[in-house]
């Protein structure tokens, strides 16, 4: 074991990922916190990222050749990405049994929406490479029917009529990042199918569907490459910003926030491992170790941005919700290199491909 940690630790890549998410998110709390930035350009950041690299980053996780490995692995954690949103809501509903109201529901949905795009896509990116990024964004699928759907009624005890219903799946469809994940997605899944294009590799023909912009049409694919190396860099920098202009001392004092905190960072992501061990097991959804990571990353996130917004917008416990955010994101900064290091040890013991 001492060994295995030892390998791990000793891993450039994996030691660098974790250097840069710490160094840049401690240098965007320092340019905050010292007025470099104010509150209006932090808050840009998060929208560039959200608007713009994100999306260049989901888009270009696709660019890839297909294989049935591949391919039944995407549709696994498409699945299993419906299967644990699904799972967590009675899991929940169990876990804060003894807590009453509004802050159950509160609860449940914080524990139940991390920030999984704009926090832990980044790192898988960082630690996974494409692979991990596309699988990533595969899973978030469900993630975003979930946050606009279930998440919206249970903080705003509205019912999805008709008007509910369109304004939500307009939401979700329209999102830039899922509407990038869809048209890379499709790209993939069909490139065989489309007309192709005779393009020279390294002094070899070979033919590729015309919408593979990254063989097809390299000078328009670059922007896109360019986009996506500033999804990480700059959601680390927003992350510290946003942390610098939080009253820490409160959240601090309030121990239902750190209890939060520590069940969304560290007891989600290891329900989220129990079970797909369980089935990946029972050889019900084939997934590999970058796949299994990358579930566990995405569910060791802290709280969603939209989930936070709603229990304020809603008036359901909106201070409580507030310091939560901030401790979680503490937490999860300081939890996401043990993470990686625990999960380099599963992958040495062999429980997954």
């Amino acid at each position: 074991m001492f060994e295995i940690i030892k390998k791990t630790l000793t891993d450039n890549s994996i030691v660098g990922a974790i250097f840069s998410s710490i160094s840049i998110i401690l240098l965007g709390f320092y340019i905050r916190k010292k007025e470099i930035i104010n509150s209006t350009a932090s808050k840009m950041l998060t929208k560039v990222v959200l608007t713009v690299s994100l999306p260049a980053l989901a888009f270009t996780s696709f660019m890839k050749d297909i294989n049935g490995k591949q391919l039944q692995e995407g549709m696994g954690i498409l699945i299993w990405g419906f299967a644990i949103y699904i799972l967590l809501i009675p899991i929940t509903k169990i876990m804060f049994a003894k807590v009453k109201g509004d802050k159950q529901d509160v609860y449940r949905v914080l524990v139940i929406f991390g920030s999984t795009t704009f926090f832990s896509t980044p790192i898988v990116t960082a630690v996974y490479g494409s692979d991990g990024t596309m699988l990533s964004n595969i899973f978030n699928i469900a993630y975003r029917v979930f946050l606009y759907s279930y998440a919206f009624i249970k903080m705003s005890g509205v019912k999805m009529d008709r008007e509910n219903f369109k304004k939500n799946m307009k939401q979700i469809f329209l999102n830039p990042i899922i509407l990038a994940t869809f048209i890379g997605l499709l790209i993939w899944l069909f490139q065989d199918s489309l007309p192709q294009v005779a393009v020279t590799v390294k002094g070899e023909v070979k033919n590729y569907a015309f919408l593979r912009i990254d063989q097809t049409v390299p000078w328009l694919y670059k922007p896109l490459d360019y986009l996506k190396a500033l999804a990480s860099p700059l959601a680390w920098l927003a992350i510290g910003a946003t942390l610098a202009e939080v009253p820490f001392k409160k959240a601090v004092a309030q121990k239902d926030a750190w209890t939060y905190s520590l069940i969304k960072v560290v007891c989600v992501p290891v329900i989220n491992f129990i079970l797909l061990l369980v089935v990946y097991k029972l050889g019900i959804i084939p997934v590999s170790f970058v796949g299994m990571a990358t579930t566990v990353l995405m569910m060791a996130a802290p709280t969603a941005t939209v989930a936070a917004a709603y229990a304020i917008s809603y008036d359901r416990e909106a201070l409580f919700t507030s310091n939560c955010s901030l401790l979680s994101t503490v937490v999860a900064v300081a939890a996401m290199p043990i993470w990686i290091v625990v999960l380099e040890v599963i992958k040495n013991i062999g429980l997954f491909a």
